[in-house]
């Protein structure tokens, strides 16, 4: 598709934040007000299209698909969209080490353990350790106080959370890369570590590391878009 806009520009209105193409508001890919709760996170999206050449590349819009996810099925249909973001919680990938005379359970200890911990702390919950790959469900407490801190998140903050957490396997993770002061990118280096440890072993794949380097760029895409749409503290 052909740029068809000339001025992009941001105007705010009784409900929130919108884009503006040539003093047009734009409209989700499901037909709603395109309304965000940010001047910075519609500020963000009117750089991605600015940014387009003559030629739309869809990929580039990054901010602007978690908005119009969190839009039309996030905030429409809370309740399943938790209970999918809960199923990270069950399966969680820090919760799952190999077997305990395998080399890579003492990597998966040393990098895991530590952010396992501090989630544990930050949301006073306790997650089952696994050895091996036979499910263990999680305590009923724990799974219920996630609830909670998913439940009391907005609908831009939970459609960040869904991108994160699909993209590392983990609930934790995920919850863990939009604390204030989060680091991301070693966020992110925990959720990889896996695959790391295969390259160490067998060698590194080129398209195994434009795969990695293309996910890093939407895992941390989706932790700044949940800083954005955050309401300034005052």
């Amino acid at each position: 598709m052909k740029r068809f806009w000339k001025q992009v520009a941001v105007a705010e209105d009784e409900s929130g934040w919108r884009v503006l193409l040539d003093g047009r508001a734009l409209k989700t890919v499901g037909g709603r007000p395109q309304i965000v709760p940010t001047e910075a996170l519609a500020l963000a999206m009117a750089e991605e299209w600015a940014a387009q050449g003559e030629e739309i590349d869809p990929v580039l819009f990054r901010y602007r698909d978690m908005a119009d996810f969190a839009i039309d099925v996030m905030a429409p249909d809370r309740d399943e969209q938790i209970a999918d973001l809960l199923r990270y919680a069950e399966t969680d990938t820090l919760c799952y080490r190999a077997d305990p005379e395998d080399a890579l359970a003492a990597r998966q200890i040393e990098a895991w353990e530590p952010w396992l911990t501090a989630a544990e702390r930050r949301f006073d919950v306790h997650f089952e350790r696994v050895a091996g790959v036979l499910h263990r469900p999680q305590p009923a407490a724990t799974l219920g106080r996630l609830r909670g801190v998913l439940e009391a998140r907005d609908a831009f903050t939970l459609a960040a959370l869904k991108s994160l957490a699909s993209l590392a396997g983990s609930l934790t993770l995920a919850l863990l890369a939009i604390e204030p002061g989060a680091d991301p990118d070693a966020l992110w280096d925990a959720a990889n570590l896996e695959e790391d440890w295969q390259a160490e072993l067998w060698g590194k794949d080129g398209e195994a590391m434009e795969r990695r380097a293309r996910r890093a760029r939407d895992w941390n895409a989706a932790a700044r878009f949940a800083a954005l749409a955050a309401p300034a503290q005052e």
